[in-house]
């Protein structure tokens, strides 16, 4: 299984397709360490730098509809090469996140009340997300503007088989063991 520990990068934005987390012209690599370098180039966030903001993440919180669009497992790959390993958000594209379960990892959805929480207050910081899968708890924690430590955390939920296909490492090592 991966490990979803880490750092988290924030999209404040709703409705990010598959053509912002990899463009249509890269679909001809044949491998996941050749779209390494344009994940998310074409993503238009105000102060975001994909060049430089999602190094050292494993993590990312955004808003609604992640993943919309074209159906393309790129898509997950382009943000598991780089480390991505969990996407948290209100909802999700149904082939998107199917395919994040596929790639052994997580796609999982917060409201959007717990997600605006989770922006008003942690991001603009450095900030650390631990999931405990056995205990359907993603923790969110930071150091404030003002030194103090802040964390919250949300219970999460995972179908049975999505469950089964991230603690596998993906639908290949599943069917694997199973087939």
């Amino acid at each position: 299984m991966k490990d979803f520990n880490g750092k988290v990068l924030f999209l404040d934005r709703s409705d990010i397709n598959t053509d912002e987390i990899i463009p249509a012209k890269y679909l001809t690599e044949i491998s996941k360490e050749a779209l390494k370098p344009f994940c998310l180039e074409d993503l238009k966030v105000p102060g975001f730098n994909p060049k430089t903001d999602i190094a050292g993440k494993t993590a990312v919180v955004t808003r609604a509809n992640f993943g919309c669009g074209s159906s393309r497992e790129h898509a997950p790959w382009a943000l598991e090469v780089n480390g991505i390993q969990i996407v948290v958000a209100e909802s999700f594209a149904r082939i998107f996140r199917q395919n994040m379960y596929n790639c052994g990892m997580i796609a999982t959805e917060l409201s959007a009340a717990e997600i605006d929480e989770v922006f008003k207050t942690f991001s603009g910081l450095e900030t650390a997300l631990s999931v405990d899968m056995a205990g359907g708890m993603l923790s969110f924690s930071a150091t404030g503007k003002d030194g103090a430590k802040i964390a919250k955390a949300y219970p999460f939920r995972l179908g049975e088989f999505e469950s089964a296909l991230v603690t596998a490492g993906g639908w290949v090592a599943y069917a694997a063991a199973n087939y």
